[in-house]
């Protein structure tokens, strides 16, 4: 193996399409068609879903919408996402030096990489990336809104949410650092309870309230770590959009909730 490897996209044609071309249009038009949000300050940190791109894909690019500004601010993404195929202790780095996607590569902060090695809880893990998703589908929406950047790419396991939002705190820095953090909420409830238990999930989310449980949002260690943090560093949350999908291309029989929620510095949240 060479001492530098990429990591390859494991879930092209699956969760977005695999041609490099119809990605690319099908991101660009997700962002054209986003929710109006009005205007919003720069976001120090999101929470997006990370479902197949036509379930969730509307929701995720009413986040993405607000980076387009930034394309020439931002130079480093802290991405934090759950395991869901893989179990193990800890908060996995790859070993990979850059991910692939079908838009090209991108590359992995290695100076964090060094930086974080030691901190508690923190493990090198491939295993945890090799086939995860939640990351994954994130990287075409940051390869098209934005310029020269890299990722620090963060699968957690079983680990608390203090020592996550710790190494949050650790990775802060300034505008050129964005904390990304995927997540869907609730899982394969009939429309009208999603709609409820998801609209409760959020409100604590905005009332910087954890935690939530992982029934209440699979990527839950992630969210509650960025609440923790969140508190700290006096950011405000931000609904930008909730919906299920039955509300973009399910059935409403058994639907998955999506929010994006936007994070930013308090003294920017005036009425």
């Amino acid at each position: 193996m060479a001492s530098q490897p990429i990591r390859p996209a494991a879930v092209a044609g699956v969760f977005y399409p695999a041609d490099a071309h119809t990605l690319a249009a099908q991101v660009q038009n997700l962002l054209a068609h986003a929710t109006p949000a009005g205007h919003q300050p720069a976001p120090k940190a999101l929470i997006v879903p990370h479902a197949g791109y036509i379930y969730s894909g509307p929701v995720a690019a009413s986040a993405y919408a607000l980076l387009e500004p930034l394309r020439d601010v931002i130079r480093r993404v802290i991405l934090l996402g759950p395991s869901h195929r893989v179990g193990f202790q800890g908060i996995a780095l790859p070993s990979c030096a850059a991910f692939a996607t079908p838009l090209g590569l991108v590359e992995i902060d290695s100076e964090a990489v060094f930086a974080i090695a030691q901190h508690p809880g923190v493990i090198f893990e491939d295993r945890a990336h090799a086939q995860e998703h939640a990351l994954e589908v994130q990287l075409p929406f940051l390869q098209t809104v934005l310029d020269h950047f890299r990722i620090l790419p963060l699968t957690l396991g079983m680990i608390d949410a203090n020592t996550t939002a710790n190494l949050l705190d650790a990775l802060w820095g300034g505008p050129e650092t964005l904390i990304l953090v995927s997540s869907d909420l609730s899982h394969f409830n009939p429309y009208a309870i999603a709609q409820r238990d998801d609209r409760a999930s959020i409100d604590q989310v905005l009332a910087l309230e954890p935690p939530l449980t992982h029934e209440q949002a699979c990527g839950a260690t992630g969210i509650n770590a960025l609440l923790l943090a969140a508190s700290r560093h006096k950011l405000s949350p931000r609904l930008l959009d909730l919906r299920n999908s039955g509300d973009t291309a399910g059935d409403r029989s058994r639907v998955v909730g999506y929010a994006a929620v936007s994070f930013v510095p308090s003294l920017h949240n005036t009425h």
